[in-house]
């Protein structure tokens, strides 16, 4: 790929994991300059090496890391930073409200909801200074079909919608774009071990919903903000 032609930068948060990875690898082959945090480092393997990717240890969790990952992602002039995918997450089920303890809400809420917050809190800044942006958070179909067993992971995904709208609405005139995606299953290597009886014909292919991110974060996404756009494969 002609490297001359890269203008802009992702961050990409979860850019190791099933879906991360494709992200990433579309991204690449699009012409972006991806930065990816990452914790472990057997993940890393699923990304390869590209002269665009830039690799960097950093628990999101922690402010100084954070910061660190932010001004690598806005480190390169030619390629300011305009994109950023909010993939960090997690998934729990199985207990009704009164048989879950309160602190699994807790973990759902910091897993879904303050990570997205505090990424793009960060980066924030540098997409306001660089005229704009577009910015990704990745809710769930659940909260609009809801089930049994998964009241802190509905609530929690439902908390980044509201959060997705609300940044919409307050960035608007900074042309920041803020959009969220709401998946039901995505084919991913965790999904089919976590469910290995399922057919897997409408789960959501990974390299799918990377185009429609790519979408998204391009020009050609320009006049979509404020949705919860769902990627739910053929069902």
């Amino acid at each position: 790929m002609d490297t001359s032609t890269t203008t802009r930068t992702a961050l990409v948060t979860g850019g190791t994991g099933g879906l991360g990875s494709a992200v990433t690898a579309h991204l690449l082959g699009t012409g972006w300059r991806v930065v990816v945090p990452w914790l472990v480092r057997d993940e890393l393997a699923r990304l390869g090496e590209h002269p665009n990717l830039h690799l960097v240890q950093a628990d999101l969790s922690d402010p100084s890391a954070l910061e660190n990952a932010i001004r690598i992602a806005a480190a390169e002039p030619g390629a300011p930073l305009f994109g950023l995918v909010n993939l960090v997450g997690g998934f729990t089920s199985g207990h009704r409200v009164h048989e879950e303890p309160v602190a699994v809400l807790d973990a759902q809420l910091n897993l879904n909801v303050r990570t997205a917050y505090t990424v793009t809190q960060a980066a924030l800044p540098h997409l306001i200074r660089g005229g704009g942006g577009s910015v990704i958070c990745i809710s769930a179909a659940a909260t609009r079909r809801p089930f049994a067993g998964a009241a802190a992971y509905i609530a929690s995904k439902a908390a980044v919608v509201s959060l997705v709208e609300t940044l919409a609405l307050e960035y608007s005139d900074d042309r920041i774009r803020v959009n969220a995606l709401l998946p039901f299953v995505i084919d991913t290597p965790g999904n089919r071990a976590a469910m290995p009886d399922s057919t897997r014909e409408d789960w959501a292919k990974p390299a799918d919903i990377a185009r429609v991110i790519e979408f998204l974060l391009s020009d050609d996404g320009a006049a979509v903000t404020g949705g919860s756009i769902p990627v739910t494969g053929v069902n």
